[in-house]
């Protein structure tokens, strides 16, 4: 079970610099689909992916759905060598994104992002108009289904779509 709270506050923490996208920016828009991991996209500066590997470093990251024991070294090098990481942790599953699809990186997200109060903590959030647009773009079926979801959110709530 993922333990959101923890994770947040691990990544605020260390001032890691990121954006919450997917299932839990959809949860924190008011979806009440589960969802069971954290999907966060993190700057690529050398100073921030510096932050995000200590702050998920004492959690011991590993590649989530890989083989037990298959080589993997979470460090600044194998960050800036990746883009996208799917990690189980102690506290549970995270997505370090360093893009998404529809989406692009962090620069590219940053002014479609909100800060929303999750179990206390700011944090940045992808917007509903955007959330929208990259769940439509990565086309799979249960994308589809939330995006069907958080168009009646939006609706609801009055947000204004493009």
């Amino acid at each position: 079970m993922t333990d959101f709270r923890a994770l947040l506050t691990t990544l605020h923490v260390k001032r890691v610099e990121f954006i919450i996208v997917g299932g839990a920016a959809a949860v924190a828009h008011g979806s009440v689909r589960l969802t069971y991991d954290l999907d966060i996209v993190y700057r690529r500066t050398p100073e921030n992916i510096a932050r995000l590997v200590e702050a998920l470093a004492p959690v011991h990251p590993y590649l989530r759905g890989v083989p037990p024991g298959l080589p993997f070294q979470w460090d600044a090098e194998s960050l800036h060598r990746g883009l996208n990481f799917t990690l189980v942790t102690d506290i549970g599953d995270i997505d370090v994104l360093g893009e998404i699809t529809g989406g692009g990186g962090y620069e590219d997200l940053l002014p479609h992002s909100i800060v929303l109060n999750l179990f206390e903590t700011a944090s940045p959030c992808l917007n509903l108009n955007k959330l929208i647009q990259v769940k439509r773009a990565a086309g799979r079926v249960k994308d589809f289904e939330a995006v069907a979801e958080l168009e009646v959110i939006a609706e609801e709530t009055g947000e204004d779509l493009e």
